[in-house]
């Protein structure tokens, strides 16, 4: 069992990581910094696009808008940390 919660807790430190990499990389689309019509840069927002909006799309539905701003990605690392926490703390032991 605690194999099974420490890969749990490994795939969910992971995400994590691919989350925040998927928001800055939304940022520096966004400013212009990084150019989409690298095929490259193009397959690599793909990837994190499918990867994470199975995720933040349920999030989105229940945030209220706020001017296009998206804070999606900071509740799903905040329930991320939670869910180790819990992880660490009920079935891990420290």
């Amino acid at each position: 069992m605690i194999s099974l919660a420490l890969l749990i807790y490994k795939i969910l430190d992971i995400y994590s990581w691919i989350i925040i990499i998927s928001a800055i990389l939304s940022w520096l689309v966004a400013f212009g910094v990084v150019n989409v019509r690298n095929q490259f840069i193009r397959m690599v927002v793909d990837f994190l696009y499918r990867i994470t909006e199975p995720v933040l799309r349920p999030i989105r539905r229940f945030l209220p808008s706020l001017g296009g701003i998206d804070i999606s990605p900071v509740v799903a690392l905040l329930l991320i940390i939670f869910l180790q926490h819990l992880l660490r703390e009920y079935v891990l032991g420290f």
